[in-house]
């Protein structure tokens, strides 16, 4: 069972911790590298080893910079979730502060890592920059660490289609709508998770009900459109996403994401429920149509088509 902490421990663990350190936001094929490092390095050590996960909320830029800070792929209840199957013990979750991060480079390898936390084994990604001013790299963590006892290890960029991945990039594509091809650098669809709220049930009064979203609101939203996906509280369906401002009955809409589960005809009983969507291709993008009658026309094809995607993706995993 994975322990989640918040904040250093009162005492230093009494198993040596192997540390995946980092924000960790998507964690993509890179963190998964990272992490797969740490938990193969306890593997190695034995029972006094620990796998574990160093990481920060809110994302260091919402301190460092707010009105620049990216939106995040991955909220920190959805990176839990997501660290859990990969063979973590435990995460610890500090505080991203202004403090912490005016802390340098060599007194937080020194406090945090030698002293509080008595980690034997730390791996980074092999660009990874932390204390204050960003000077902290690789090389320094190496060379402070020997003083302390911690070994470390920088892991290379993973890398596809000739290019590292990273959150920038996965961000940049999901922006222009590249679901399949964000899913394809994350290792899995990427993910939307909030509860179903109350919408103008125009989706109903036009035969496609739909479940309408809150969401955090510093998640990542892709770029507007109609998206093949599937959803569901547990089990994940068919179903249909729409992402925009419904251009066709409103002059100046809020952003909503709108799905319309493609198998399940009553989405009122999903009311107050957390509904979760994993987006697998753009079928097209928003448009404004003439009239309901051809609103309604285009939404029947984009039925069809999601279910074409679907089925391919279900063919091609066997």
């Amino acid at each position: 069972m994975m322990r989640v902490l918040r904040g250093l421990p009162k005492m230093p663990p009494r198993r040596r911790l192997c540390l995946a350190m980092g924000v960790f936001d998507g964690v993509h094929l890179g963190h998964r590298a990272i992490i797969a490092a740490a938990v193969e390095s306890a593997r190695r050590r034995g029972r006094g080893a620990a796998p574990a996960l160093l990481t920060f909320e809110p994302h260091p830029e919402a301190v460092l910079s707010p009105t620049g800070a990216p939106p995040l792929l991955t909220t920190t209840e959805e990176k839990l979730s997501l660290v859990r199957g990969l063979g973590v013990e435990m995460v610890i979750i500090l505080e991203f502060t202004r403090s912490l991060a005016d802390t340098s480079a060599e007194e937080f390898t020194r406090e945090v890592l030698g002293q509080r936390l008595r980690a034997g084994y730390a791996v980074v990604g092999e660009g990874w920059r932390f204390g204050a001013g960003g000077k902290g790299d690789l090389r320094l963590l190496q060379r402070v660490g020997r003083e302390v006892g911690l070994h470390v290890r920088g892991v290379k960029r993973v890398r596809r289609r000739g290019e590292p991945v990273s959150s920038t990039r996965i961000r940049r594509l999901l922006q222009k709508g590249g679901v399949r091809a964000a899913g394809a650098l994350l290792g899995r669809p990427y993910q939307l998770r909030g509860e179903v709220v109350s919408g103008d049930r125009r989706g109903r009064t036009l035969g496609f009900p739909t479940a309408n979203l809150r969401l955090p609101a510093e998640k990542l939203i892709p770029a507007d459109g109609v998206y093949a996906c599937l959803a569901g509280l547990r089990k994940l369906r068919p179903a249909v996403a729409s992402i925009g401002v419904r251009p066709t009955f409103e002059r100046d809409g809020e952003r909503r994401v709108e799905v319309h589960l493609l198998d399940i005809p009553r989405p009122r009983e999903l009311l107050g429920r957390i509904l979760t969507v994993q987006l697998i291709a753009r079928v097209r993008g928003e448009r404004k149509f003439s009239s309901a009658e051809a609103l309604i026309s285009q939404m029947k094809a984009d039925c069809r088509q999601a279910r074409r995607v679907l089925a391919r993706r279900t063919t091609a995993g066997r």
